[in-house]
């Protein structure tokens, strides 16, 4: 008997701030949605944001996307892995520093996941105003799976005016 493949709701963190930012996003999701394995379902609007935990480093451009997946969730890392490195990622020489493409899963339907290469939900993305402002742009609704808080709830909760958030003006089309 076949094995039957089963699609899955996955929230996916879309960064860069190195090289043409807008550019390497739109690559990563084009490449993470070029095969009959994924297909983009949504996506959040561009951002500007100021870079978090290392301050020393040019600003990002940041998104979401919500992806439909056959892929496993360890499967799924091992293709953003390899779509990072593609698009020129190496050896992060700073944690938290620049990055030609950054590529998180953020929520993978309301599993939890802690694995040594993969904790499910994203284990800062409720500390991000980079990560919860495009997820609410999708669905504000959406409910952390581990907190029981929905994005909107947990962004509404960050205090910390250092972390910038300013839609792109120039906004592509993705769906």
């Amino acid at each position: 008997m076949a094995a039957v493949m089963t699609d899955h709701a996955v929230f996916i963190s879309v960064g860069s701030n190195l090289g043409d930012k807008l550019d390497n996003c739109l690559g990563g999701i084009a490449a993470l949605t070029a095969s009959a394995e994924s297909s983009l379902l949504a996506a959040s609007r561009f951002f500007r944001t100021s870079p978090v935990d290392y301050t020393d480093q040019d600003w990002f451009v940041n998104a979401a996307v919500k992806i439909s997946t056959t892929m496993a969730p360890l499967v799924l890392l091992d293709k953003l892995v390899s779509i990072q490195q593609r698009m020129g990622r190496r050896a992060d020489a700073v944690r938290f520093g620049p990055r030609v493409l950054d590529l998180d899963i953020l929520l993978y339907e309301d599993w939890v996941i802690r694995a040594p290469r993969l904790t499910i939900p994203h284990p800062r993305m409720h500390k991000r105003v980079f990560v919860l402002q495009p997820m609410c742009d999708i669905n504000p609704s959406i409910v952390h799976p581990v907190l029981g808080q929905t994005v909107a709830d947990l962004l509404s909760r960050i205090d910390d005016e250092d972390q910038r958030v300013i839609p792109l003006k120039n906004q592509p089309a993705l769906l």
